[in-house]
């Protein structure tokens, strides 16, 4: 099986790829595709989050196990296309280098049969360019949470005054 994806950079502007690939194929090799789509070096760390149809996040897949205890986090290497991509869940979030947090947003828009003859992974198509740094974010607060409800009482909090 090929899934038709098409990754599309979280910015006001069109700006997307649409990348075939192997159904069988892992994150990693994914990561690789959509970085060199997008014309990234593909040195920086990354992660896929699945998501929910209203592009909530969830659950974290790394690039890297950076976890302390190390093997608590998913893994790219060990995550293939086709568990975590389905026409139930077709939605993922792809974030690229943390410190410019270049987010996309990766939807499945097809699933069809592998051609004799082409190599995947495949860029479809390519629209739009990607600008010179990633856009900015604008978060909203939660117009329901009141901050001044979140601590009633300081001396409750467990820490040590004379902590150094």
């Amino acid at each position: 099986m090929i899934f038709k994806i098409r990754v599309i950079l979280d910015a006001e502007d069109d700006i997307f790829r649409d990348i075939e690939m192997d159904a069988i194929a892992n994150l990693e090799d994914f990561h690789n595709a959509i970085s060199q789509a997008f014309g990234f070096m593909g040195n920086e760390m990354a992660s896929f989050y699945t998501c929910d149809e209203r592009w909530n996040q969830d659950e974290e897949i790394a690039l890297f196990d950076m976890s302390e205890n190390g093997s608590e986090a998913r893994l790219m290497h060990q995550t293939f296309l086709q568990d975590v991509l389905s026409k139930d869940t077709p939605k993922l979030i792809y974030v690229y280098d943390f410190l410019s947090m270049w987010t996309f947003f990766v939807e499945l828009a097809d699933i069809v049969k592998k051609e004799d003859g082409r190599s995947y992974p495949n860029v479809l198509f390519s629209f739009g360019e990607l600008p010179d740094a990633p856009p900015e974010k604008k978060f909203e607060a939660d117009p329901s949470f009141d901050f001044d409800n979140t601590l009633d009482n300081y001396d409750d909090l467990d820490f040590d005054e004379n902590w150094n």
